[in-house]
């Protein structure tokens, strides 16, 4: 179904409409339509180290959200969803499915198939993932030293080295549409 939303600037003026096609998940049956469902989210204690990190060492902070992550989840499982609806199709079509490509908000395994995504990313673009917390990607070179941790499509980025954080930003920008919510 589509869920439509008003967005409101700080003013109370309206910003924008925004309209989101929301799956039926509830109608997902485990082992056919999905099979896994957990994504890992930030633990507070390492959200709360890097901030301590950032503060005593005075690297600055940078926020990011990535609008419509969801979207940019690959999906493993072969999944299938009726037509939207107001979808302007021939009648003789009325009775088909789309077989979705990509993850969609509403569907069981989509924080799963967007963190999935974005550890490929980040992994390809040189960074590792912390093996004590899997949200936290971090990348040493030259004696310095940068950190992301991400809290499902929200990100705090800092460290040592504002090249390389330059770069993830451009990077990340390329890969998926950012928001810089700024320091």
């Amino acid at each position: 179904r589509w869920i439509y939303t008003v967005k409101y600037k700080a003013d109370g003026t309206i910003d924008r409409f925004k309209a989101r096609l929301v799956a039926k998940g509830y109608t997902q049956t485990y082992g056919i339509d999905y099979t896994e469902t957990f994504a890992p989210v930030a633990r507070i204690n390492t959200v709360r180290v890097l901030l301590s990190l950032a503060a005593n060492l005075d690297w600055p902070l940078q926020q990011f959200d990535v609008k419509n992550a969801f979207l940019h989840g690959e999906l493993s499982e072969e999944v299938y969803m009726d037509l939207s609806p107001g979808c302007m199709i021939p009648e003789r079509h009325s009775q088909k499915v789309c077989k979705l490509k990509k993850s969609l908000y509403g569907l069981k395994q989509s924080p799963r198939a967007w963190f999935g995504r974005f550890t490929k990313s980040m992994i390809a673009f040189g960074y590792y993932q912390s093996n004590s917390d899997h949200t936290l990607f971090l990348k040493k070179q030259q004696g310095k030293i940068t950190a992301l941790i991400v809290y499902v499509d929200d990100m705090i980025v800092t460290g040592n080295d504002s090249e390389e954080r330059k770069s993830l930003q451009e990077y990340l920008s390329r890969e998926f549409e950012m928001k810089d919510l700024g320091p």
